[in-house]
């Protein structure tokens, strides 16, 4: 059994947003091991920029951008921070995070909480120079009138510094946010956000990236409008995707609870959402596939339904930070059997077969 393993049972006995709290006092510290470089093999050149390997820490585990260095030292190829909104807020009331262990899943209805662009904008600039892939998750704010204007202000306060972007339009916790996912919506919010990329591009000299985050629980001509939408505003890529409402074949009682569902139920549904868009887009857009990973065969399927890249974060609530590792040797091994060059070989191979999968 893993140390983790060992501790686990002890943390499971606090509430959750509290051993998560934790858990991030103990990377700050800066003694966490580092991980041996992935397999060449898993490195990914995509976005404009070199990933070591395609797994990647989703966003929500680090909001306020407080340990993105550790995070990496422990063998992620990126790291992305945030949700963040323009002003602070306290999200909603607790408490708010429930873990279904016998279903090895979470549900969150945090609501945004988090310290505000200032704060992370002064975390970013602290650890400017250090290297890494690390991008930034906007949202926005509330109680704010004009919604896409905060993720205007979001790429603003933040085009010198990240990486890439995530627009996050996609949770289930601040009332009428997914509105924004129907066409007219998000074609106005697509259209000012890049204007503003653009903008910040010419002020700073560098172009960065913005990707879309979605839900899962988009029906298919919600789905359609999205495709269409990120095509049309050249969107440089999609996350497929946030978390779900649905709450099919759960045995645990928290299962009641309101918020989104992340975690091993809703792999193959975001699976198959994932390999759809990969039909709709084509090959050229990057998608990150994100939902019920928690081993390297799970992160293998994300790549063959269509994913250019991975993130996690509820397997390593049950599995603990040595599952980044088991993942990359995974995929390694998976590398070596197939007899790729390259992990971007597998990329959307399965991609038809997962789009006929039930969601």
């Amino acid at each position: 059994m893993t140390l983790y393993g060992l501790a686990r049972p002890a943390l499971f006995r606090i509430d959750a947003e509290t051993a998560h709290g934790l858990t991030l006092k103990a990377l700050a510290t800066g003694l966490v091991p580092a991980c041996v470089p992935a397999d060449p093999r898993l490195a990914v050149n995509r976005l404009g920029l070199a990933f070591p390997n395609p797994i990647g820490i989703a966003a929500g585990f680090d909001k306020n951008g407080e340990v993105p260095d550790a995070i990496l030292r422990i063998g992620f190829g990126f790291a992305e921070v945030g949700t963040v909104t323009p002003q602070p807020q306290a999200g909603n009331p607790k408490p708010r995070v429930f873990r279904l262990p016998r279903d090895r899943a979470v549900i969150n209805r945090l609501g945004f909480n988090n310290q505000g662009h200032a704060a992370l904008r002064a975390r970013l600039i602290d650890r400017r120079g250090r290297g890494g892939i690390v991008g930034v998750n906007i949202g926005a704010n509330k109680d704010t009138v004009d919604r896409a204007a905060d993720y205007v202000a979001g790429i603003e306060a933040f085009a010198d510094l990240a990486s890439y972007f995530t627009v996050n339009i996609s949770s289930p916790n601040t009332v009428g946010l997914r509105d924004l996912q129907a066409r007219a919506a998000l074609g106005d919010l697509l259209a000012r956000t890049l204007a503003a990329r653009d903008d910040a591009a010419t002020r700073h000299g560098r172009r960065v990236p913005v990707l879309l985050k979605i839900a899962p629980d988009l029906d298919a001509h919600g789905l359609e409008d999205v495709a269409a939408e990120a095509l049309d505003k050249k969107v440089d890529g999609i996350i497929v995707s946030n978390t779900t409402l649905s709450r099919e074949h759960l045995v645990e009682p928290a299962a009641r609870e309101t918020g989104g569902l992340s975690g091993r139920p809703l792999f193959l549904r975001s699976t198959a959402m994932l390999a759809r868009m990969r039909l709709m887009v084509g090959p050229d857009m990057v998608l990150v596939g994100v939902g019920g990973v928690d081993s390297a065969e799970t992160a293998f399927a994300k790549i063959t339904a269509g994913a250019d890249l991975v993130q996690i974060y509820t397997g390593l609530v049950y599995e603990g930070p040595g599952l980044v590792r088991s993942i990359l040797d995974g995929l390694a091994r998976q590398v070596r059997r197939d007899r790729l060059g390259s992990i971007a070989e597998a990329v959307g191979s399965e991609a038809r077969r997962w789009a006929e999968a039930a969601g």
